[in-house]
Protein backbone atom coordinates (compact mmCIF):
# COMPACT_ATOMS: atom_id res chain seq x y z
CA UNK A 1 0.00 0.00 0.00
CA UNK A 2 1.22 3.44 -0.96
CA UNK A 3 1.48 5.89 1.52
CA UNK A 4 0.10 9.17 0.05
CA UNK A 5 0.57 12.88 1.17
CA UNK A 6 -0.48 15.84 -1.32
CA UNK A 7 -0.34 19.22 -0.06
CA UNK A 8 -3.10 20.86 -1.19
CA UNK A 9 -2.09 24.29 -0.65
CA UNK A 10 0.83 24.27 -3.02
CA UNK A 11 0.35 25.85 -6.23
CA UNK A 12 -1.69 24.50 -9.41
CA UNK A 13 0.97 23.33 -11.15
CA UNK A 14 2.76 21.74 -8.45
CA UNK A 15 -0.76 20.01 -6.49
CA UNK A 16 -1.40 18.66 -10.07
CA UNK A 17 2.07 17.15 -10.33
CA UNK A 18 1.94 15.69 -7.07
CA UNK A 19 -1.70 14.32 -7.84
CA UNK A 20 -0.38 12.83 -11.17
CA UNK A 21 3.12 10.95 -9.88
CA UNK A 22 0.50 9.61 -6.85
CA UNK A 23 -2.25 8.45 -9.52
CA UNK A 24 0.79 6.83 -11.57
CA UNK A 25 2.27 5.12 -8.64
CA UNK A 26 -1.10 3.73 -7.78
CA UNK A 27 -1.87 1.98 -11.07
CA UNK A 28 1.91 1.24 -11.90
CA UNK A 29 1.87 -2.61 -12.50
CA UNK A 30 -1.78 -3.34 -12.02
CA UNK A 31 -3.45 -4.73 -15.10
CA UNK A 32 -7.04 -4.68 -13.81
CA UNK A 33 -8.54 -1.49 -14.99
CA UNK A 34 -11.77 -1.49 -12.94
CA UNK A 35 -9.21 -1.04 -9.64
CA UNK A 36 -7.10 0.74 -11.30
CA UNK A 37 -10.26 3.38 -12.02
CA UNK A 38 -11.14 2.77 -8.28
CA UNK A 39 -8.41 4.16 -6.75
CA UNK A 40 -7.82 6.84 -9.24
CA UNK A 41 -11.47 8.04 -8.17
CA UNK A 42 -10.80 8.06 -4.39
CA UNK A 43 -7.45 9.59 -4.75
CA UNK A 44 -9.20 12.74 -6.58
CA UNK A 45 -11.89 12.32 -4.10
CA UNK A 46 -9.37 12.71 -1.18
CA UNK A 47 -7.22 15.42 -2.52
CA UNK A 48 -9.85 17.76 -5.09
CA UNK A 49 -11.48 20.15 -2.89
CA UNK A 50 -15.11 20.85 -3.60
CA UNK A 51 -16.35 17.71 -5.28
CA UNK A 52 -19.50 16.24 -4.71
CA UNK A 53 -18.74 13.54 -7.31
CA UNK A 54 -15.50 11.92 -8.72
CA UNK A 55 -15.66 8.75 -10.89
CA UNK A 56 -15.48 6.83 -14.30
CA UNK A 57 -18.12 6.15 -16.63
CA UNK A 58 -16.80 3.39 -19.39
CA UNK A 59 -17.50 3.53 -23.14
CA UNK A 60 -19.50 0.03 -23.66
CA UNK A 61 -21.26 -0.48 -26.73
CA UNK A 62 -21.57 2.94 -28.39
CA UNK A 63 -22.71 4.26 -24.59
CA UNK A 64 -21.57 5.46 -21.03
CA UNK A 65 -22.11 2.48 -18.18
CA UNK A 66 -21.44 3.77 -14.50
CA UNK A 67 -17.86 2.27 -12.98
CA UNK A 68 -16.22 3.29 -9.96
CA UNK A 69 -16.82 6.17 -8.10
CA UNK A 70 -17.13 8.63 -4.86
CA UNK A 71 -19.91 10.13 -4.49
CA UNK A 72 -23.81 9.74 -4.44
CA UNK A 73 -25.64 7.58 -6.66
CA UNK A 74 -25.34 8.40 -10.46
CA UNK A 75 -26.75 7.55 -13.51
CA UNK A 76 -25.93 4.13 -14.89
CA UNK A 77 -26.17 4.39 -18.83
CA UNK A 78 -25.60 7.44 -20.77
CA UNK A 79 -26.17 7.97 -24.36
CA UNK A 80 -23.35 8.95 -26.66
CA UNK A 81 -23.42 12.46 -26.88
CA UNK A 82 -25.60 13.11 -23.70
CA UNK A 83 -25.37 15.50 -21.49
CA UNK A 84 -21.57 16.35 -20.16
CA UNK A 85 -20.38 13.12 -19.88
CA UNK A 86 -21.56 12.15 -23.36
CA UNK A 87 -20.41 14.96 -25.14
CA UNK A 88 -16.82 14.65 -23.79
CA UNK A 89 -17.12 10.97 -25.14
CA UNK A 90 -18.46 11.51 -28.37
CA UNK A 91 -15.38 14.61 -29.06
CA UNK A 92 -12.73 13.29 -27.24
CA UNK A 93 -12.34 16.64 -25.87
CA UNK A 94 -12.28 17.94 -22.23
CA UNK A 95 -15.58 19.76 -21.04
CA UNK A 96 -15.36 22.31 -18.36
CA UNK A 97 -18.92 23.84 -17.86
CA UNK A 98 -19.56 26.34 -15.12
CA UNK A 99 -23.22 25.96 -14.83
CA UNK A 100 -24.40 22.56 -15.85
CA UNK A 101 -28.07 23.79 -16.01
CA UNK A 102 -27.53 26.02 -18.90
CA UNK A 103 -25.58 23.17 -20.86
CA UNK A 104 -27.60 21.59 -23.39
CA UNK A 105 -29.04 18.15 -22.92
CA UNK A 106 -27.63 18.57 -19.09
CA UNK A 107 -28.73 15.17 -17.28
CA UNK A 108 -29.14 15.63 -13.67
CA UNK A 109 -27.81 12.78 -11.92
CA UNK A 110 -27.47 14.81 -9.00
CA UNK A 111 -30.02 18.18 -8.13
CA UNK A 112 -27.01 19.44 -6.30
CA UNK A 113 -24.37 19.38 -9.00
CA UNK A 114 -23.64 22.82 -9.99
CA UNK A 115 -20.66 23.10 -12.07
CA UNK A 116 -18.69 19.51 -14.33
CA UNK A 117 -15.06 18.55 -15.38
CA UNK A 118 -15.05 16.16 -17.94
CA UNK A 119 -11.97 14.53 -19.57
CA UNK A 120 -12.07 11.60 -22.15
CA UNK A 121 -9.62 8.29 -21.37
CA UNK A 122 -7.57 7.98 -24.65
CA UNK A 123 -5.98 4.93 -25.70
CA UNK A 124 -5.06 5.30 -29.55
CA UNK A 125 -7.04 8.05 -30.24
CA UNK A 126 -9.97 6.36 -29.10
CA UNK A 127 -12.52 6.88 -26.29
CA UNK A 128 -12.56 4.23 -23.77
CA UNK A 129 -14.11 6.40 -20.71
CA UNK A 130 -14.30 9.58 -19.17
CA UNK A 131 -13.36 10.82 -15.92
CA UNK A 132 -16.58 13.03 -14.28
CA UNK A 133 -15.99 15.25 -11.53
CA UNK A 134 -18.56 17.17 -10.69
CA UNK A 135 -18.93 20.18 -7.78
CA UNK A 136 -22.09 22.19 -5.76
CA UNK A 137 -20.23 24.91 -6.59
CA UNK A 138 -20.70 27.33 -9.62
CA UNK A 139 -17.83 27.45 -11.87
CA UNK A 140 -15.76 25.33 -9.22
CA UNK A 141 -13.48 24.08 -11.95
CA UNK A 142 -10.57 26.39 -13.39
CA UNK A 143 -8.68 26.24 -16.45
CA UNK A 144 -5.66 24.77 -14.45
CA UNK A 145 -8.47 22.31 -13.08
CA UNK A 146 -9.27 20.65 -16.43
CA UNK A 147 -5.23 20.89 -17.47
CA UNK A 148 -3.99 19.09 -14.41
CA UNK A 149 -6.71 16.39 -15.09
CA UNK A 150 -5.82 15.81 -18.60
CA UNK A 151 -2.46 15.25 -17.90
CA UNK A 152 -3.07 13.00 -15.09
CA UNK A 153 -5.68 10.91 -16.91
CA UNK A 154 -3.08 10.86 -20.30
CA UNK A 155 -0.08 9.51 -18.05
CA UNK A 156 -2.42 7.05 -17.14
CA UNK A 157 -4.36 5.87 -19.79
CA UNK A 158 -3.05 2.49 -20.91
CA UNK A 159 -3.95 1.32 -17.35
CA UNK A 160 -7.74 1.97 -17.11
CA UNK A 161 -8.24 0.13 -20.31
Amino acid sequence: MLDIAIDTDQSAAEFYADLTSSAAALVDGEPDAIANMANIAALIWQYLPGLNWAGFYRVIDDELVLGPFQGKTACIRIAMGAGVCGAAAASGKVQRVANVHAFPGHIACDADSRSELVVPVLINARVIAVLDLDSPVPDHFRPADAAGMTKLIGAIANNLG
